[in-house]
């Protein structure tokens, strides 16, 4: 397990996790459960850096009935699911303790958020900076290096930032993050072509 970043605390049966026990992902996510033959297996819990959870039965590392939790409490719901559905746009915390007064709005639903740098973007654990092409934790410290893509949160849409750009969108200048994609229409208006084209 050292060679792949996790770790494992508890019970083992030659060599494997067999019994109650705690195996930490290399990204610092925790299960916490029952084990057989190397596998979750009965009663467990993943615990996400950020506070969500997932508390499963699972069968052979497969979770066959669970629920989810997040760090706020909010438990998810497949049926029924009531939170920000359109007609309430308010936060978690809002729902339960009221809004606030004017003038002293909810921007997340942590009151107050999190320092987000400037130029950088809110992840959920931490901030991505764009220029560094890195996501550290809203104390500072690193967490990882972007992949092929990072998801952020700009106050309160969740949207997703390509780490890399096409060749072709580099040259028309078009980097960092948009609320819209481009139309093949802007592109080329963008690139001085007089063409236009449809939407």
């Amino acid at each position: 397990m050292e060679f792949i970043g996790s770790s494992y605390k508890g019970d083992t049966t030659n060599g494997r996790m067999d019994g109650k026990g705690e195996y930490t992902f290399p990204t610092e996510t925790k299960y916490e459960g029952e084990m057989k033959e190397g596998m979750f297996h009965g009663k467990g819990v993943l615990h996400f850096p950020n506070g969500s959870k997932y508390e499963a039965t699972w069968e052979n590392g497969i979770a066959k009935q669970g629920s989810f939790t997040f760090a706020d409490g909010l438990q998810y719901q497949e049926k029924d699911w009531d939170y920000c559905d359109g007609y309430d746009r308010r936060f978690y915390s809002e729902r339960c303790n009221g809004l606030r007064p004017a003038g002293a709005s909810q921007l997340s639903d942590l009151h107050p958020p999190h320092i987000i740098p400037d130029g950088c973007y809110d992840c959920g654990d931490g901030s991505y900076d764009p220029k560094a092409r890195v996501v550290t934790s809203y104390s500072g410290r690193f967490l990882r290096n972007a992949g092929e893509s990072t998801f952020v949160t700009v106050g309160v849409k969740t949207e997703f930032i390509a780490s890399w750009l096409p060749p072709r969108m580099m040259a028309a200048g078009m980097m960092g993050h948009r609320e819209d994609p481009p139309s093949q229409r802007g592109l080329l208006l963008q690139q001085g072509k007089r063409k236009e084209l449809p939407v």
